[in-house]
């Protein structure tokens, strides 16, 4: 790779960075072909990507203290999930994949331009999804209007329940 080729790459990986949600960064050690294309079709899914660049021209294209932080994380065999759209459905994508692939390990991530630990990435995973949290907003949003009218309800209903009884009983031939 020469060095045009290069800056052009360290460009566009700095352009994925910035434009990135988040960032995760992987030990694939150990993991065969078919076990990668399966854990790039769960994590396009997801909207991210799994790339294997290589560990410098990463480095260069991070911030410089970002860089400093993460240099450690960036040996041997790393691989980096860029999570663009919902961050959450990555993480919850990537940590089941390694949970059931062994040979996947789970370094380090970058959220809004802060290291988080693998610890911090499971409890990400852990959050629903957008989607669900736009459902339960909605649905919280729904239940204090149809409270509010079962309550302005419940006058007239028991009105209506006491002029029946009234009624009932006049027909018994009680009052």
């Amino acid at each position: 790779m020469n060095r045009a080729e290069k800056t052009q790459a360290i460009e566009g990986l700095q352009k994925e960075f910035t434009e990135a949600g988040a960032v995760f960064l992987t030990d694939y050690r150990g993991l065969k072909v078919n076990k990668l294309t399966q854990l790039r079709f769960e994590l396009n899914k997801a909207n991210a990507s799994f790339k294997v660049i290589k560990n410098r021209l990463a480095l260069r294209a991070l911030d410089p203290e970002i860089a400093k932080g993460m240099e450690t994380h960036f040996d041997d065999m790393t691989a980096v999930t860029i999570a663009r759209g919902d961050i959450a459905s990555s993480a919850k994508a990537l940590t089941k994949f390694a949970k059931d692939n062994e040979n996947l390990k789970i370094k380090v991530g970058l959220l809004d331009g802060k290291i988080i630990s693998v610890e911090e990435i499971t409890a990400l995973s852990k959050l629903p999804s957008r989607q669900e949290l736009l459902a339960q907003l909605l649905g919280v949003w729904t239940a204090v209007p149809a409270g509010f009218v079962r309550v302005l309800n419940a006058v007239p209903a028991g009105w209506v329940n006491v002029l029946d009884s009234l009624r009932r009983k006049r027909d018994s031939g009680g009052a």
